[in-house]
């Protein structure tokens, strides 16, 4: 009886950091922030509901599960951090940077985000 409360509430609570998770990509400004939303909350549910399944019993191969939290935990922040460099060198907008760009410098940067750049090659194109 205990083993499936607590198969519940892991599931239960998993469910919920997915659902922050989607409400975050969906309300998020910046492709930074909706970044961090999915990988961060989306990990962690996805977690949490793995490890429900797997304390409910219902698993006939445990070690399975147990490897999919770990290579999900482990390339999940590996994966973010790729993604956030291309989006930050390609010009993604960011919000929020009231004290200036901190990999100024650091980082090569484009000038206009990769939507502009193609609207204008399209409108150049045009002519």
């Amino acid at each position: 009886m205990i083993q499936a409360i607590l198969a519940l509430l892991l599931i239960c609570l998993g469910v919920v950091f997915i659902t922050l998770a989607g409400i975050g990509v969906a309300r998020l400004p910046d492709a930074f922030q909706r970044m961090h939303a999915s990988t961060k909350a989306g990990g962690i549910g996805c977690s949490l509901v793995l490890l429900g399944v797997l304390v409910s019993g219902r698993t006939t191969a445990p070690l399975t599960g147990i490897l999919t939290i770990a290579f999900m935990l482990l390339t999940l922040s590996v994966a973010s951090q790729l993604l956030a460099r291309a989006s930050y060198i390609s010009g993604a907008p960011i919000e929020g940077l009231e004290r200036g760009d901190p990999l100024a410098g650091v980082l090569p940067r484009a000038e206009l985000p990769l939507e502009e750049r193609v609207a204008s090659d399209q409108v150049e194109t045009a002519r």
